[in-house]
């Protein structure tokens, strides 16, 4: 009995592969074999930078803050206890947005926590 070969699988497989590869340089995006590689190397590239992203953020989320809060005659991390002992439920990103986008509405919120 011939050997059976599921062609149309191991096909869509390369396919797919090479979906992926479509924009590499060279080979990268050609030869099969060498495509792999680069994928999944650029999948896991993706996989930790989406972590990464997060901590970019709220670093700079903190930065801005604590710029924004030394304008105002305060620190970042006397503003966040001062906003936490109120009781004051405001994440990092609106804060920062709001030193950016209304600063007359950060320096509010400033003296009312520090107050």
């Amino acid at each position: 009995m011939p050997r059976s070969v599921n062609h149309v699988a191991s096909k869509q497989r390369r396919k797919k592969i090479l979906k992926l590869a479509k924009g590499y340089w060279g080979a990268r995006s050609k030869v099969y074999t060498v495509a792999k590689h680069h994928v999944e190397k650029g999948l896991q590239y993706a996989y930790r930078d989406r972590k990464a992203k997060k901590r970019e953020f709220r670093s700079l989320w903190i930065v801005r803050i604590n710029a924004a809060a030394r304008q105002n005659g305060t620190t970042y991390s006397r503003l966040i206890d001062a906003l936490n002992k109120k009781g004051i439920l405001i994440n990092r990103k609106v804060l920062a947005n709001l030193a950016v986008e209304n600063p007359q509405a950060f320096s509010e919120i400033v003296k009312f926590a520090i107050n």
